[in-house]
């Protein structure tokens, strides 16, 4: 349930009858633990895709950009956001959040906080022999209760499904490809708003864990802090569906490292625009998230409402 990080990169909204596989997955068991944790294969919690597991984090972000505006003008965007996810029961969180935005360019500075962020996310289906996961959910942004300058005036509504496989399964002649991974989620979108563009964002991320590696198929000799890295490519898209950009993809290419512990994980990716309409420079995303159910599992890391 990532937050928006700007009006120029702003992802529209579209309808969808994702709410009512919402409403079934609520009564469909899933195994329950803490992340995205699926047998063998933690999925860890990616910058620009959201993963598929649920658990009690917070999540820092930094990123910049320059990407161009409505009238093609290059915008210098700098973000940082803050999100938090509390869980309501083992497998359904809530999550609240923002970001401050500074972009400036030819026409001056435009900076402020966001839109304010809610959202709900249900761990559906686990298969652990097989490291595969599902999750659905829905996400709100409250238009009005950020910045005019930044901010839109409409709100969007957003329901989602996420997935995550791991390659753990496969045979032993393909042993140095298990620490293989893919997670990925699908986000048709809704406006309040009948002006504004409808919109389809959609994501992958491929990982390959060194922590996997080491325990699962072979310890190389790695050392800290190279044996909990997972190098990861994240690829952010969103698809216009309607008015006159309908069909127009943009999105980028994120190339990066993901370290992690037991108390959080600390990660970088570059932006890679794909095309010229996603713009032509390279930005940054720097991450910084805390894994509060395993800080403080007999506290504010405890599921409002426990078995």
């Amino acid at each position: 349930m990532h937050i928006p990080v700007s009006r120029t990169a702003r992802r529209a909204r579209v309808p969808s009858a994702v709410p009512v596989a919402l409403a079934c997955a609520l009564l469909c068991p899933a195994a329950a633990s803490a992340h995205a944790i699926a047998g063998d294969r933690v999925f860890p919690a990616t910058m620009a895709v959201d993963d598929p597991g649920v658990g009690d984090e917070v999540d820092f972000q930094y990123g910049h950009i320059k990407a161009p505006n409505d009238d093609g003008d290059n915008v210098n965007i700098n973000t940082v956001s803050f999100e938090w996810d509390k869980l309501i029961t083992s497998n359904l969180a809530f999550s609240i959040g923002s970001g401050y935005i500074n972009q400036y360019g030819p026409d001056g500075t435009a900076k402020g906080f966001d839109n304010l962020e809610a959202g709900l996310k249900y761990l559906a289906y686990v298969n652990a022999p097989h490291e595969f996961m599902v999750s659905v959910g829905v996400n709100a942004s409250f238009g009005g209760t950020g910045a005019k300058a930044v901010s839109d005036s409409f709100s969007t509504i957003s329901p989602a499904v996420f997935f995550g496989k791991g390659f753990g399964d496969l045979p032993t002649s393909l042993s140095y490809l298990r620490p293989l991974a893919i997670t990925g989620e699908i986000a048709p979108n809704l406006t309040t708003n009948a002006a504004a563009p409808n919109s389809l964002d959609w994501g992958l991320t491929f990982q390959y864990s060194i922590p996997y590696l080491q325990t699962q198929v072979k310890n190389i000799g790695l050392g800290a802090p190279f044996n909990n890295l997972i190098p990861v490519v994240e690829l952010p898209m969103n698809t216009c569906t309607a008015g006159p950009c309908s069909g127009h993809t943009t999105g980028t290419v994120n190339p990066g490292f993901i370290w992690l512990n037991s108390w959080g994980q600390l990660g970088v990716e570059a932006q890679i625009p794909v095309n010229r309409a996603s713009g032509r420079h390279t930005g940054v995303l720097l991450q910084a998230h805390l894994y509060l159910d395993d800080i403080f599992p007999n506290s504010v890391g405890k599921p409002l409402i426990y078995p």
